[in-house]
């Protein structure tokens, strides 16, 4: 039994005790009713007596079975809490019946939900029924997601659909709140309503672009935004995309400044820290007939401040001697221009190991980060002890990540000895990062055939490996056991 069945399983036995409803279920969340659906289930196979029989909701009376006799007696009230135990019952005649009497219920909707996926084909047809008709008048935001969790099940289209169909017909208003419900799919699935229906301008289409964090509705609105755009509305729409933290929507909106014919405006972001967005700011620009890269030279040889995005976008569209305008930028005090500096470097084919590996000792970590990335395919014509020196305790963090990564790609014994040094290492990331190199190390053509170095490092690792495994790996090694 899983834990969700295990709440729904409790919150069956408190139903089952008469507890009201809202004090057992959150009933504005849509797990609890799955939740209670597969408790109520579970519990029916051991605990049935809990639960509410068919005759007690088609008629309020229940049948016992006594010594042979049977004895009719009044039952309690069918309450919701009652008909919402009926309502998932294992027996589909009782879940039949209870659909019947939980129209009129809107409490009850979500399991009438749950039910339009009866698997029993009498309860399915009849709560697709009971929906349509209580789904006019319903809360949509409460249901939205529950329906949308069910129609993952198989026969669960019908209350998705539905739910479509009533909100494509209803009032703006009834969907406006799903457009910034919690959920993530709810929102997809009201703004591509939205979108089919016209019911946001442009204009709103690129602020939800702009506000929303979930990609899918991102991508959505910012593209019907754009495509919808006139020439009276082109700035209400480029604003709030151009202004946008996320890459992706400020490069649709640097795209939408060529057909604003606005081109010029895109210089601007010519130096932007996304890749993307330079790229896109490039191609604005040249289809004005400018080109870029005279610009780039000259704000890297800007006696004062340099844009940030500046070293990188030269070296993404510049010539191989532009790097004798990059490597001055790689000590510049700022470092956001020395991490645009290693870039462009590295977009130009010039990266030289000598010159950039003292940027592994650099106070700011993401230009460590960028120098290891730049040096890796090089790393094997570093100095291994310059290297493994730059793993000591005393080092900063950055540094040693840094280090280990060059050590690491290279792979033979000097992988294997920068790894199994850092073993008992004090830095959770250090240490996981060594045990992962040691599993995946594998012997290479360059490391002799039982090394007794090789021997003593794997001695250590006992821990990393089964038997097997270790075993086998020395063989590989030449070592004998």
């Amino acid at each position: 039994m899983g834990g969700d069945d295990g709440i729904g399983v409790a919150a069956a036995v408190r139903l089952g005790e008469g507890v009201a409803l809202g004090e057992v279920l959150d009933v504005r969340d849509p797990d609890s009713w799955l939740s209670l659906d597969l408790g109520v289930r579970d519990l029916g196979w051991s605990q049935r007596e809990v639960l509410p029989t068919r005759a007690e909701v088609i008629d309020g009376q229940t049948s016992w079975g006594l010594k042979g006799f049977a004895v009719r007696r009044q039952a309690r009230e069918l309450d919701d809490a009652r008909l919402a135990l009926a309502l998932c019952h294992p027996d589909g005649r009782v879940r039949e019946a209870a659909v019947g009497k939980a129209a009129g219920r809107p409490a009850l909707l979500p399991l009438v939900v749950v039910r339009c996926a009866d698997w029993a084909a009498p309860v399915r047809e009849l709560a697709r029924k009971v929906l349509r008709a209580g789904l006019d008048g319903a809360d949509a935001t409460g249901l939205a997601t529950l329906a949308l969790k069910a129609g993952r099940r198989d026969r669960g289209e019908f209350a998705v659909g539905l739910l479509r169909e009533v909100l494509c017909q209803a009032p703006h208003g009834r969907l406006v709140p799903l457009l910034t419900d919690r959920d993530r799919d709810v929102r997809r699935f009201a703004h591509r309503i939205a979108v089919a229906e016209r019911r946001l301008s442009p204009a709103e289409m690129a602020r939800t672009a702009a506000r929303d964090n979930d990609t899918v509705v991102q991508k959505l609105c910012a593209d019907v935004a754009l495509a919808g755009a006139s020439e009276a509305d082109y700035d209400d729409v480029l604003v709030p995309l151009l202004g946008s933290r996320n890459p992706w929507l400020r490069s649709a909106g640097v795209t939408g400044l060529r057909r604003a014919e606005q081109a010029g405006r895109a210089q601007e972001f010519l130096v932007d820290r996304s890749s993307l967005v330079r790229a896109c700011a490039r191609y604005v620009v040249r289809q004005a007939q400018v080109d870029p890269l005279p610009l780039y030279r000259d704000w890297c040889t800007r006696a004062g401040e340099v844009p940030p995005g500046a070293p990188a976008g030269l070296g993404e569209c510049g010539v191989r001697a532009d790097a004798e305008l990059l490597w001055p930028l790689v000590t510049h005090p700022v470092g956001a221009v020395r991490v645009g500096a290693v870039v462009g470097l590295r977009a130009l084919d010039a990266v030289e190991a000598e010159r950039l590996r003292a940027l592994l000792d650099d106070p700011a970590p993401a230009v460590a980060r960028e120098a290891a990335t730049a040096l890796a395919p090089s790393a094997g014509n570093l100095d291994t002890d310059w290297l493994l020196d730059r793993l000591a305790p005393d080092r900063p963090r950055h540094t040693r990540l840094a280090a280990f990564r060059l050590l690491d790609v290279q792979g033979g014994v000097i992988q294997l000895r920068s790894a199994v040094a850092l073993l008992n290492d004090s830095d959770d990331k250090l240490r996981r990062w060594s045990e992962q190199s040691v599993q995946r190390w594998q012997p290479s053509a360059n490391v002799p055939l039982g090394d007794a170095e090789v021997a003593d490092l794997l001695g250590r690792c006992d821990h990393l490996f089964s038997t097997y495994v270790m075993n086998r790996l020395k063989r590989e090694a030449g070592i004998r056991s």
